[in-house]
């Protein structure tokens, strides 16, 4: 399907209806839906249901977010096109990719906002494919040019309930990072903590200089974002009203907004009985019951703001071309590659669960090619990284004793319960420079089917 024929953004709820399971219900299903209420009641301390439901993206008082950047839907509008918008990829470190790049790069939504690729790569990379997957390095581009991290990248998907931001948690002022803040290094993006954001907001300013974006009144102007500047920020001095720090507050309130509030298990919180199968029902059971995942994903984007170590190999192990990692990128180490806390070694934040059925890459290494692998890992508790001493690894990563049908159940919950169909109502028509997203380059173009 061409970009260009995409959903608008504005489009936030289809019918419930679309996303029910075919075959109706079972005998079976009653008792099912009793004891999945039960385990969540567990899971959540005797909340229950209404402790793991999503808001709807326009509910903006049920979404999470900074005090310092409250949402509302003209500062979502701006973000939804600057965070897609090519034309502001201004500095390459090659002037033939001028404006061929944009956040999207490496967060689009068909992938569930991350990369469709073990690795993503936003400057110095070309090319799109189906689905991210045939993004490579441009040949003219030198290894050390090309804009890509060491670890897979991160799911910009129900973004807003985390308070620090990348797998290390290195942005964001607040909560699990205070008292980080001699951490906070000078002429390093870190160092955009010092405003006060949450890590989200850090996150989306601090990444403008890493991944070399540009935004000033010139180039506001010429790609005709100024009125819409003018709206989202009415109180802002115009002398820095389009600078990096609106764009970025911009792009962060977007990315709060996108939610995976249509998936199958949400749809069955809010009352839909049929929107899951028996068997993503025994699935659910499972998971917040003797699996005993919902330790650490729980709540409404199943994730918590912990880290662990659960011994997955580093994203320098995989069998792919990667750029940029190898036995010595401190990222390997987790946390402590930011707190230098010897208690954090090969510590990892706890990712979010939803839609990760749409890029088939799991773990900070990219090391699983399918979730059932996963779920299967997660059961055996053995590591599979060497360099990670059993000392170090988490309490909670131990055998479980699942059996081969209850890892198929667990699986068929996370593939199909937990995936929003329609992310793509998320996704702009267009932006206003005209270019191709969430590439420009030739190549990109070309797999894009659009010019």
């Amino acid at each position: 399907m061409k970009f260009s024929n995409y959903l608008a953004t504005g489009l936030l709820v289809l019918s419930f209806a679309a996303c029910q399971k075919d075959g109706g219900s079972t005998e079976e299903t009653p008792k099912l839906d009793q004891e999945l209420e039960q385990a969540l009641s567990d899971a959540s301390a005797g909340v229950g249901k209404s402790h793991f439901v999503i808001p709807f993206s326009n509910e903006f008082s049920k979404i999470p977010q900074d005090p310092k950047n409250p949402l509302n839907q003209a500062k979502i509008d701006l973000g939804a096109l600057l965070f897609h918008e090519t034309g502001i990829g201004l500095n390459p470190k090659h002037a033939s990719n001028m404006g061929n790049y944009s956040c999207s790069s490496c967060h689009f939504a068909s992938a569930g906002f991350q990369a469709g690729t073990h690795q993503g790569i936003a400057d110095g990379g070309m090319g799109f494919g189906i689905n991210g997957e045939g993004r490579k390095a441009n040949p003219e581009y030198q290894l050390t040019e090309l804009d890509v991290q060491p670890v897979r990248s991160p799911s910009a998907l129900n973004i807003a309930y985390q308070e620090a931001i990348l797998w290390n948690g290195q942005f964001g002022a607040v909560g699990v990072n205070e008292g980080t803040e001699a951490g906070w290094t000078a002429g390093t993006p870190k160092a955009k903590n010092h405003l006060g954001y949450h890590g989200t907001e850090t996150q989306a300013i601090a990444a403008q200089d890493v991944h070399r974006l540009k935004m000033n009144d010139e180039i506001c102007v010429n790609l005709n974002y100024k009125v819409m500047f003018d709206k989202a920020f009415p109180e802002s001095d115009p002398g820095v009203r389009y600078g990096q720090e609106n764009t970025g507050l911009a792009i962060a309130a977007y990315e709060r907004s996108i939610l995976a509030n249509q998936a199958p298990f949400q749809l069955w919180l809010r009352g839909k009985d049929n929107a899951m199968s028996d068997q993503e029902k025994r699935g659910a059971i499972l998971f917040f019951g003797k699996a005993q995942c919902a330790t650490c994903h729980n709540g409404p984007s199943l994730a918590n703001m912990e880290f662990h170590a659960l011994g997955m190999s580093d994203l320098f192990e995989t069998t792919e071309i990667t750029y940029g990692a190898n036995s010595e990128s401190c990222e390997n180490k987790g946390r402590y590659c930011f707190t230098k806390n010897d208690a954090d070694l090969f510590k990892f934040k706890v990712p979010q669960l939803y839609n990760l059925a749409d890029s088939p890459f799991y773990g900070h290494g990219a090391s699983f090619r399918n979730i059932r692998d996963v779920v299967e890992y997660k059961n055996n508790g053995v590591k599979e990284n060497a360099n990670v001493p059993e000392d170090r690894l988490s309490e909670y990563f131990k055998p479980l004793g699942l059996t081969e049908a209850e890892i198929d159940d667990i699986t068929a919950f996370l593939e199909k319960s937990l995936r929003d169909p329609n992310l793509l109502r998320y996704q702009p028509l267009s932006v206003r420079s005209g270019h191709c997203f969430p590439n420009n380059d030739a190549q990109s173009k070309l797999d894009l089917g659009c010019n």
